[in-house]
């Protein structure tokens, strides 16, 4: 099943003749990837103030929440860690072999590289991408 286009940090891709064109395959994947990382998820509620608000309110758990990493210390593993837990989430992304992830510092951000497999045709994808302010 086709997706509307939409790159996260762009606009809806449309056509031509100006129809919203759809995406599939293994774009659809990469953009279902990034949506999920780059999506806040509900925070903790901490020293007795309310949680943080998600940016999806019908599943308020939904997203890795990569955008507030920004201006925190760098704890690699963890960020890894939620990472992997997000992705596998994804049909389309296979359990074997493991994706492989990497998070490095950069200058008011971090920088993602992910290697995976696609479920669909065992074909591996690579995505990188930065989060930054």
């Amino acid at each position: 099943m086709s997706d509307l286009n939409h790159m996260w940090g762009s606009d809806l891709t449309v056509s031509a003749s100006g129809d919203l064109q759809l995406v599939g395959g293994a774009d659809q994947t990469q953009q279902r990837i990034l949506r999920r990382l780059m999506t806040n998820p509900r925070g903790p509620a901490v020293g007795g103030t309310p949680p943080e608000p998600g940016d999806y309110i019908f599943h308020l758990d939904y997203g890795a929440g990569l955008p507030r990493e920004v201006g925190r210390t760098l704890d690699a593993g963890r960020i890894r860690a939620k990472i992997r837990g997000q992705i596998l989430r994804e049909a389309s992304v296979a359990r074997r072999p493991a994706p492989v992830i990497d998070v490095q510092a950069i200058a008011r951000g971090v920088s993602v590289s992910i290697r995976y497999t696609d479920a669909a045709t065992g074909q591996p994808a690579t995505l990188s991408f930065n989060v930054n302010q």
